[in-house]
């Protein structure tokens, strides 16, 4: 018992180490290639460097400190509410410690005064390329960078036919027209081009979207329930005998997220190390399978 509590304690600090490394790219991406060449991230990021703008352009406050990273975390305040409320006390921590640290890292990351790329384009594809990536392990970690992702999930549980990427095409398509009409319209295509690439790269990333089906063939039948409890995964178990050795064996299937594979391994082989597991990914799910940002 005590040994699964210590892999336990591992695996989550290994989560939020990942979380706390992607949350700095993510950063570094936005800080260093998309707010020297003028450009604007997507969703409540790119909102809060619009209220940015607006207070540093129009209203003479301070260009001294970056506020975006501030007015983020003032602009994620209702939506964690929400996480906390309607979603998962575990989402709402791992959300809410990105996003203090997305203050954080906005706030102390240096901005260039001048490009580090002279070509805005270039700067896009690369700024696309890093902040994508950076958002991509958050979620790969079973994280969430906050902003209208939890939106996103808390709708896509609810409803069948909704998902993450809809609600942002809509918050994006709206911010950007902003941005064409405030500044100029080269400004809103750039920013467009930047979020293709930043949403192809996270796509890449991370595997929450790709469902897999794990059947598990052990002869400890203390497995199903571990995956039951520790991974709130429904199991529908059955016995069956080896054909050569004529031996009793404990089948189950169970579907998942692919990046919830890594720790089904570890219960299944920390339980039964001469077990046989089949992974089969891209499974087509209908029915009552909860999603998992």
């Amino acid at each position: 018992m005590q040994n699964t509590k210590k892999l336990d304690y591992k695996r989550i600090l290994k989560q939020y180490f990942i979380i706390l490394v992607g949350t700095f790219i993510f950063c570094f991406g936005t800080n260093l290639f998309i707010v020297p060449a003028n450009l604007y991230n997507g969703g409540v990021v790119g909102i809060a460097q619009l209220i940015r703008t607006i207070m540093t352009d129009f209203m003479g406050m301070s260009k001294d400190i970056e506020l975006s990273g501030i007015i983020n975390f003032l602009l994620n305040i209702p939506l964690l509410f929400l996480a906390f409320s309607k979603i998962s006390k575990n989402f709402f921590i791992k959300t809410l410690f990105s996003i203090v640290f997305q203050t954080i890292f906005f706030t102390i990351i240096p901005i260039p005064k001048t490009p580090i790329l002279e070509d805005v384009l270039a700067a896009c594809v690369i700024g696309g390329v890093v902040s994508g990536a950076g958002v991509g392990i958050i979620l790969r970690a079973s994280g969430c960078a906050g902003g209208i992702d939890i939106l996103g999930f808390y709708f896509s549980s609810k409803y069948k036919n909704f998902s993450i990427g809809k609600l942002s095409m809509i918050v994006n398509t709206v911010l950007y027209a902003i941005c064409g009409f405030m500044f100029n319209i080269e400004t809103a295509i750039y920013s467009v081009i930047y979020i293709i690439a930043f949403s192809f790269i996270i796509d890449k990333t991370h595997l929450q979207n790709i469902n897999t089906m794990a059947i598990v063939f052990t002869k400890c039948k203390d497995v199903p329930q571990r995956i039951l409890y520790d991974m709130g995964r429904g199991v529908t178990s059955w016995n069956g005998n080896g054909a050569y050795t004529k031996e009793e064996t404990l089948i189950f299937i169970t579907v998942i997220s692919k990046y919830e594979v890594n720790q089904i391994k570890e219960i299944v082989y920390e339980k039964d190390p001469k077990a046989f597991i089949i992974f089969s990914e891209g499974t087509g799910v209908l029915g009552n399978f909860e999603k998992r940002l």
